[in-house]
């Protein structure tokens, strides 16, 4: 898994969730008392800190509790700390982060992330476990590149095969990031400079999201240019 990928390239990987709802859902907002948020900073967030707690709690708990047993962790291997909006667990192999925020273009709703980072025991992603531990927790990868990449040079890279292994590529005028598009993938790929981010149609848990990101290298491999970002 994580120990496939070159370390003198990837610095990091992380597997992303993105879940959410409507504001007004939350256990802790009072209808008659408060109010929706009409924008996203820093004060309307606190408050979505304080109506989510019990949310995130409960949501927070049943993950360590889930980890602990079936991981067969000592209490000493794991722990797990609350600061609402956002809770953190920490494992000898591994750290989840799970996050509350508003949705910046939608205030009234609010956006969960789960960020699953810093993995250890690329044996341990790989077993009955902790796939089920996270069955269906993660829709993205983002892989942290140690000294980044040109995205021009990616975006001319690509469009040099014209369009040998499938690949394609989208781009805005100042080519801050581009988006690439690979032949029997049902994901998109999305290229910042910093990392390289695969958003999947359907999520799963680790084990499965780097078997799709098999197609990904795969593509990348009709380049020894874009070969080499990635490794």
């Amino acid at each position: 898994m994580t120990d496939e990928l070159p370390s003198s390239i990837v610095a990091g990987i992380s597997f992303i969730g993105r879940a959410g709802g409507m504001v007004k859902t939350l256990g802790g907002f009072r209808k008659g008392h408060h109010t929706l948020p009409d924008a996203a900073n820093a004060t309307t967030n606190a408050f979505l800190g304080k109506i989510c707690a019990a949310e995130l709690a409960e949501k927070a708990e049943a993950l360590f509790q889930r980890v602990r047993a079936e991981l067969d962790y000592k209490r000493k291997e794991v722990s797990l700390s609350l600061t609402s909006p956002a809770a953190m667990l920490v494992a000898k192999d591994f750290t989840v982060e799970i996050t509350y925020a508003l949705e910046e273009a939608a205030p009234a709703r609010y956006t969960v992330t789960s960020t699953l980072r810093a993995l250890r025991n690329a044996e341990l992603a790989r077993t009955e476990e902790f796939s089920a531990i996270f069955a269906r927790a993660f829709g993205e990868i983002s892989f942290e590149l140690k000294k980044g990449v040109r995205v021009e040079d990616m975006v001319d890279a690509i469009e040099a095969l014209n369009g040998e292994g499938g690949l394609t590529v989208t781009y805005p005028s100042d080519c801050r990031e581009c988006s690439i598009g690979i032949d029997g993938l049902d994901a998109q790929v999305r290229c910042t400079g910093t990392t390289l981010d695969v958003v999947f149609a359907r999520p799963g848990a680790p084990r499965e999201l780097m078997t799709e990101f098999a197609t990904v290298r795969a593509a990348f491999d009709a380049s020894p240019k874009l070969a080499a970002m990635i490794g």
